[in-house]
């Protein structure tokens, strides 16, 4: 890839895993090594990103009377997702930037695809819609056993409904992320996320520098 500091050659590298995987730590600490090494960064989350995104963050994480129905849980990810590819992603990548992203269309897959059960074909109806040909050019999936990031979460203390789902809920989670990667392994990179948070953070740097061409 050419640099992304030359107008129009921006780069998207999405962080995604499952509960307490370090995906915020990493991208901070990653987005920190980067402008170190000269490039412009630009880190952000979904669903969230912009005041619209964040908003309905707040209404997708918040406990409810009654259950959510997934299909509104994935219009809602995809709502927040098309103001964040306008109003940030995009200007960014325009930009010349390098942008973060702390989960992105995987997570769609892995949570209402398949976790809530919409099927691939759902979360991929969307995608085409609402991105176009955007896809990431690299996906870092941290990842680490349901138990350990079940325990992380839990001492963080700021929970959510999300954190709250069974286990197998979180089990399908984790093995659709793990099979998406394997699908694609070029664009993919398995991160064993049960690290020390130093070493998880070099071998990011690592393989982003790979993609990057530099």
């Amino acid at each position: 890839m050419a640099s992304p500091k030359a107008p129009g050659q921006g780069a998207l590298f999405a962080f995604e895993g499952g509960e307490g995987a370090g995906k915020s730590t990493q991208i901070t600490r990653v987005a920190d090594t980067l402008r170190a090494q000269g490039w412009q960064v630009c880190n952000t989350r979904e669903p969230g990103g912009t005041v619209l995104g964040e908003a309905i963050r707040a209404v997708l994480m918040a406990d409810h009377d009654v259950p959510m129905p997934a299909m509104s849980e994935l219009l809602l990810m995809f709502a927040a997702r098309a103001a964040h590819l306008a109003q940030v992603i995009e200007p960014a990548l325009a930009d010349g930037q390098i942008v973060l992203c702390d989960r992105f269309t995987d997570a769609s897959y892995a949570y209402q695809g398949a976790a809530r059960g919409l099927g691939h074909e759902s979360v991929a109806t969307l995608e085409r819609l609402v991105q176009g040909e955007r896809r990431p050019d690299g996906v870092l999936l941290l990842d680490l056993p349901v138990v350990v990031g079940a325990a992380r979460a839990a001492a963080r203390g700021k929970g959510n409904r999300f954190d709250s789902e069974a286990q197998s809920f979180h089990d399908t989670v984790r093995q659709t992320y793990l099979e998406r990667a394997a699908e694609a392994p070029t664009r993919y990179q398995v991160i064993d996320a049960d690290q020390p948070a130093e070493t998880v953070a070099e071998a990011i740097v690592s393989r982003i520098n790979h993609w990057l061409g530099s």
